[in-house]
């Protein structure tokens, strides 16, 4: 099994900044994409971002281009995600994910393995 463990959420002012950590662990795995998702009250699961394990490629939702960033620590099992010009709309519980299969996915039943959620609050 891994497991995934966030941190880093909080309450921040619309224009603030936020680093949100993932530490993977477990038993013998291939990780071949790690992930971010966010999911907002009444919505559904939302793409954020994802990248490669081994290659470090990263791809990003629209929505988020430009002022996120998603980055990884190979030696730590950690992936992070910066998050900059944060926006009220962004306020959401952010999920980390990990895929096993090859191949890049952007839907959330593509990831195997996710952490708890660490809550982000973006106030106006």
């Amino acid at each position: 099994q891994v497991q995934l463990v966030e941190s880093g959420g909080g309450l921040v002012q619309a224009g603030g900044s936020l680093r949100l950590s993932c530490a993977a662990s477990g038993s013998s795995f291939s990780v071949n994409f790690m992930g971010w998702f966010r999911q907002a009250p009444g919505k559904e699961r939302e793409f954020v971002a994802t990248i490669s394990w081994n290659g470090g490629y990263t791809y990003y939702a629209d929505s988020v281009k430009g002022r996120f960033t998603i980055s990884r620590d190979s030696a730590k099992n950690t992936v992070y995600l910066q998050m900059d010009s944060l926006r009220p709309e962004d306020t959401a519980v952010y999920y980390c994910a990990a895929r096993t299969i090859s191949g890049l996915a952007y839907d959330a039943v593509a990831y195997s393995y996710w952490g708890q959620g660490t809550q982000v609050t973006v106030s106006s």
